[in-house]
């Protein structure tokens, strides 16, 4: 039994916690010093000595616990569990029945009541990613009121977050079930991808970016010369592929994303000797095309929220107005971008000042034509703006 703590709330704060604000900070705890093991349960009191919420303790980047109840009374037990996850299903119940798309979210942290644990559905396999020591303390009460919940293949995790040297019997990402193959193969709007769920840290899609390939697809990529940076496994390029792009160039400074994209490629039928493939840090790859006067019709512009390689280090927050001018020199006139990024330290309007600035910089001009967040699978609780980190722009160079 996980220990409860009674937490005292600095003045000024309860309101916002009352209101629905979901993440514990630091600066809002009277005494931290009484925090010590992650996982504890903290019932909130404000300085009158009433109580406000229930949260647990947890480090997960700037906070330092998540509120999970407003009842004085409730036990964080498995049926506290299965109630959360029951209303997840509830909420994406049409997500399950469309056979054209089988990996979306199924749970999304503090959007569903339970900051630090999201769980994505692949193919009759869920995977649970666990953010804080704090929530992966409560791992055997989910996972029972998960098995309790679904029918299910097999049941993965992935942990983002520092053990310091703990659960090293954990020896793979499989928890129970039936292991999967290799390569799981899922579709996205009837298009196919090739998923790993016990290969690193990542499975081979950005499930958040589901609609946004879908519009490219649609909508833009016909008979376009379309350039993918941070191509990840080239899920972009895929949708840009099957949309008639007149060839696709992929760049990616990991040299696995050569045979991950490739995979993705064939597995749709798609003519490799029509795409190109370029295993390069994409900051020298920008240098290179301007170089070579390489221009595209259509450039997606999907970073990292922070990158570091042997010779560039990136932040969003600071560095994304500068490579978008880089990118609107290499794009024809007439054509594309797609911005994006998942930097959850800036809002749209902020994004969209990036984007006026590097034209601006560059004398140039541009028209906004579309813009995306989260899918609804993502769900966002309104009270928590960081949460609903994903920001898309499509741009289209008039000069």
């Amino acid at each position: 039994m996980l220990q409860e703590i009674d937490i005292k709330i600095k003045q000024g704060y309860e309101n916002e916690y009352r209101s629905g604000y979901p993440l514990l900070t630091q600066e809002s705890i009277e005494d931290s010093s009484l925090l010590r093991d992650e996982g504890a349960v903290l019932n909130l009191y404000c300085f009158k000595n009433k109580f406000i919420a229930k949260a647990y303790y947890g480090l997960q980047n700037k906070g330092y616990g998540w509120l999970i109840s407003s009842n004085i009374d409730e036990k964080i037990d498995k049926i506290f569990f299965k109630k959360k996850i029951h209303l997840a299903l509830k909420y994406r119940a049409s997500y399950f029945s469309d056979t054209s798309t089988t990996a979306f979210r199924v749970f999304n942290g503090e959007g569903d009541g339970l900051g630090g644990l999201s769980i994505d559905y692949y193919e009759g396999y869920y995977l649970l990613t666990w953010y804080s020591l704090g929530m992966y303390e409560y791992k055997e009460l989910i996972v029972d009121a998960l098995k309790e919940s679904v029918e299910y293949k097999g049941i993965y995790q992935k942990k983002r977050f520092d053990a310091k040297g703990r659960y090293l019997d954990e020896k793979d990402d499989f928890i129970c079930g039936q292991k999967a193959p290799e390569s799981i193969i899922v579709k996205e709007h009837n298009v196919n991808f090739a998923i790993h769920l016990d290969d690193g840290a990542m499975v081979g899609v950005f499930l958040d970016q589901r609609e946004v390939r879908n519009t490219i697809k649609k909508k833009y990529a016909n008979n376009k010369n379309f350039l993918n940076t941070f191509s990840y496994t080239g899920a972009f390029s895929v949708f840009a592929a099957l949309g008639g792009a007149s060839k696709t160039t992929s760049v990616d400074l990991a040299k696995r994303s050569l045979l991950k994209t490739q995979e993705q490629f064939r597995i749709n039928n798609i003519d490799l000797d029509a795409q190109e493939i370029v295993v390069e840090d994409v900051f020298l790859y920008f240098k290179y095309a301007l170089r070579k006067n390489l221009q595209f019709d259509m450039i997606v512009l999907d970073p990292p929220s922070f990158a570091r390689s042997k010779k560039h280090t990136f932040s969003a927050a600071k560095d994304y107005t500068n490579l978008l001018k880089e990118t609107i020199l290499i794009t024809k006139k007439g054509g594309v971008i797609v911005a994006s990024t998942n930097a959850a330290n800036f809002g749209m309007m902020r994004f969209r000042e990036f984007i006026t600035k590097a034209f601006k910089e560059l004398r140039g001009r541009f028209e906004i034509l579309e813009s995306y967040s989260l899918p609804n699978d993502f769900k966002v609780n309104p009270k928590f703006k960081e949460g609903n980190y994903l920001k898309v722009v499509f741009i289209k160079k008039i000069k």
